[in-house]
C-alpha cells in the first residue's frame, strides 16, 4: 500500500503547485472513491489470470529457453526503427493461424491496441456507435478519433441498428463502425455477437469485438466467443495476452488492409517502443497450451458451474463466466464489504464510479484456476457473513 488517502492529501499540501491535484484527491476521498496501491495478499479472487498461466513453469521455460537462443530483454525502439524483432513477426504469423485471421498485429498492452484502434481507423465522416459499457481504453480511442461516437444501451442490438438509420436519414454517408466486447469485463454477460454480425452486414459496418475476457477461456482452443468470425473482411477482434494467456501485450487479428494502415497511421503503434521479444516468445508458448491443455478450460468451467452452485443459496445470480459481480450500490458500501473479506483471507476487490455506471458499486468475483472448489466455499461462507 502506498499510504492513505490523508497522508496522499497532506503531501501534496506540502506542494502548493500542485493545490487543484490536492483538490481533487480530497474529493475523491470525500466520495470513497480514492485509489491507493495494495500488494497481493490472500486468495486470488480478483485477477483476469483465468487459466493459471501467469506462474506456469513451462512459461518460465519459455522465457528461459528463449534467452539461451538470443533472445534480448528489449527491443531496442520502436517497430519501425531497429525494435521489429524476429520473436514479434513469429508471434503474429502463429497468432494469424491459431485464430483464423489474414494478419495480426501485436501491441504492448490492451489499453494502446484499443485505443489505436478507434483513433485511428473510423475517418471524418464515419459512425462509431459503442455499447455503453465498453472498455475505458476503447473510450479513449473514442475521444481521439475524427468520427462522430454514440453509445448504445448496453447488449442492445436493436439500438445499434436504429442509430444506423437515423444517422444515414439524417445524411451520414461515411462508414458505420460497431464497437463492443465479447465478454464484459464488469458484468460477465455476454454481447448478441450473431445478431450484431447481421447488422454489421446489413449496412455495410465494420464490427470491432474486444475479446479480452473471452480469450483462452471459451471458443474451441480457447479462441473466444467470436472464433467462428475471424477472416471476415468486416470484423476486426481484439486478443488480449495478459488476462488468460497469462503474459502481456494484445493482438489485433484483422484484414492485411487494416494491419498496414495501423503501421502506417496509428500513432501508438508508431511512436511506441516494440514489446519485449522475451513476452513474444512467452505469448507464442501460451498459445501452444491453449492447444495442447484443453484440460485447463474444463477445470475453469467446473469452478464455474460451483461457484454458481456455493453461490446461489447468497441470491448471486451466475453470469455464465467467470466474472460474477455483487452489486452492492454504495460506493462505502462496496469497498468495506472488499476490506472484510480481505481482512478473511480472500483478494476481492471492490469496484466503483467511474468504472462502474454510478449506483452500481460492487465487488467483482473472478473465477480462475488459482483457487479450488474448497476456496469457493470458504468464500461463499465469508460472504454470507459479510453482505
Amino acid at each position: 500500500m502506498i499510504g492513505t488517502p490523508s497522508q496522499l492529501s497532506l503531501e501534496c499540501e506540502n506542494a502548493p503547485l500542485f493545490a487543484t491535484l490536492s483538490d481533487d484527491l480530497r474529493q475523491l476521498a470525500a466520495n470513497d472513491r480514492i485509489r491507493i496501491l495494495k500488494p497481493r495478499a490472500g486468495i486470488d479472487i480478483s485477477s483476469n489470470d483465468y487459466l493459471g498461466l501467469s506462474h506456469s513453469a513451462l512459461l518460465a521455460q519459455a522465457i528461459t529457453d528463449a534467452v539461451a537462443r538470443g533472445v534480448s530483454v528489449g527491443s531496442g525502439g520502436s517497430r519501425l526503427l531497429r525494435g521489429n524483432d524476429p520473436e514479434h513477426e513469429a508471434l503474429e504469423e502463429e497468432a494469424a493461424a491459431y485464430f483464423g485471421s489474414e494478419t495480426t498485429l501485436y501491441f504492448a498492452t490492451g489499453y494502446t491496441a484499443n485505443a489505436a484502434l478507434l483513433a485511428t481507423l473510423p475517418q471524418r465522416g464515419d459512425l462509431i456507435i459503442h455499447d455503453a459499457l465498453i472498455h475505458a481504453s476503447m473510450h479513449e480511442g473514442l475521444r481521439l478519433s475524427r468520427a462522430q461516437g454514440v453509445a448504445a444501451g448496453h447488449n442492445d442490438p436493436t439500438r445499434i441498428e436504429r442509430a444506423i438509420t437515423d444517422w444515414r436519414t439524417a445524411g451520414g454517408m461515411g462508414s458505420p463502425w460497431i464497437a463492443v466486447e465479447s465478454l464484459y469485463s464488469m458484468d460477465g454477460d455476454r454481447a448478441p455477437i450473431a445478431d450484431l454480425v447481421a447488422i454489421a452486414d446489413r449496412h455495410d459496418a465494420v464490427l470491432m469485438i474486444d475479446e479480452a475476457h473471452a480469450t483462452g477461456v471459451f471458443g474451441v482452443g480457447g479462441r473466444g466467443l467470436a472464433a467462428d468470425l475471424d477472416g471476415r473482411p468486416n470484423v476486426i477482434t481484439l486478443r488480449t495476452c495478459g488476462k488468460a494467456l497469462g503474459c502481456e501485450g494484445a493482438l489485433v487479428c484483422a484484414p492485411r488492409v487494416v494491419r498496414d494502415f495501423l503501421v502506417n497511421r496509428g500513432r501508438a503503434f508508431i511512436f511506441s517502443t516494440a514489446p519485449s521479444p522475451l513476452m513474444a516468445s512467452a505469448v507464442r508458448a501460451s498459445l501452444r497450451l491453449l492447444d495442447t491443455e484443453p484440460e485447463r478450460r474444463d477445470r475453469l468451467a467446473a469452478l464455474i458451474a460451483h461457484a454458481a452452485t456455493a453461490l446461489a443459496p447468497l441470491g448471486i445470480a451466475p453470469t455464465g463466466s467467470q466474472i460474477i459481480p455483487i452489486i452492492l450500490g454504495n460506493d462505502a458500501h462496496a469497498m468495506a464489504a472488499a476490506d472484510s473479506l480481505q481482512a478473511r483471507g480472500f483478494d476481492v476487490r471492490g469496484i466503483r464510479p467511474p468504472t462502474v455506471p454510478v449506483g452500481t458499486a460492487r465487488l467483482r468475483l473472478s473465477i480462475t484456476l488459482n483457487v479450488d472448489t474448497a476456496a469457493i466455499d470458504a468464500l461463499a461462507d465469508a460472504l454470507a457473513t459479510v453482505l
